[in-house]
């Protein structure tokens, strides 16, 4: 399903960072804090509280929101905290302050860092494909150190009622296989020229190439995820864009759940 996945995404659309600096005033990107192990943690209600882990969080006060404070309600909103000295990662999607329960939000998830055991089978998380977010996150840090030795997190606009482990969730009620299942994980061909692309761009590329990318959710076609950070170099970044849909192909990681 390698040429027919592809061409669905769009084989000339193509890689777009979803993460830099700011713009229209907002940092670009997912962002996230860590927080001590003695933060206090607040109650939160969500929305879909039937496959949310009920907490509580440890938000802190000024805690950074996708989009920034001032983003729409109906927008992602995520926020993640990690604790590094309990080994906890927490991800809230659509989190929104409420004067009554302190916040409210769509989902949430808490997961253990220590181990690599999976949400159930069949639950969102704070991402659709059921998989935390952070680790595909594209991180300044560890591009500055030369290396993301992890695959990444990307969207596209159209999915299948299905998903391939470890995704644990779809989000689509469309059955059309020719559309992209959650967890589809897609690597950069070893064949693909990066010797042009300024250094930071670079290592983008080889993680693609070395670990590839995972379909976490819903969204813009070949949107790959990162977090926001005031040194990134836009223009940098933006080489990126030069990496076309027909550049990738699928790697077979199991079987499709429906």
């Amino acid at each position: 399903m390698s040429s027919t996945w592809l061409r669905t995404i769009g084989n000339s659309d193509h890689l777009h960072p979803d993460f830099g600096t700011v713009w229209r005033g907002s940092p670009i990107g997912i962002p996230f804090v860590v927080v001590d192990s003695d933060q206090p943690k607040v109650r939160v209600n969500f929305e879909y509280d039937d496959e949310s882990d009920p907490g509580p969080y440890p938000i802190p006060k000024g805690v950074p929101i996708e989009g920034g404070p001032d983003a729409p309600y109906e927008s992602d909103r995520h926020i993640i905290m990690i604790d590094p000295k309990k080994k906890l990662l927490y991800e809230i999607f659509q989190a929104i302050p409420d004067p009554v329960f302190g916040w409210r939000a769509g989902s949430g998830a808490i997961f253990d860092l220590s181990s690599d055991k999976l949400r159930p089978d069949g639950w969102t998380s704070s991402d659709a494909a059921g998989l935390p977010v952070f680790p595909g996150l594209v991180r300044y840090d560890e591009v500055t150190e030369g290396e993301i030795r992890h695959a990444l997190r990307f969207t596209v606009e159209r999915t299948q009622r299905a998903y391939i482990h470890p995704a644990r969730h779809f989000a689509s009620r469309h059955t059309d296989p020719t559309l992209p299942p959650m967890g589809l994980r897609v690597r950069l061909r070893a064949d693909y020229d990066i010797s042009e692309f300024p250094p930071n761009a670079k290592v983008v590329l080889r993680a693609l190439k070395k670990y590839g990318m995972l379909l976490a959710d819903n969204g813009s076609n070949w949107f790959v995820s990162g977090a926001p950070d005031p040194r990134w170099k836009d223009n940098d970044l933006a080489t990126l864009k030069r990496v076309k849909g027909r550049d990738f192909e699928c790697v077979y990681t199991g079987p499709l759940k429906k």
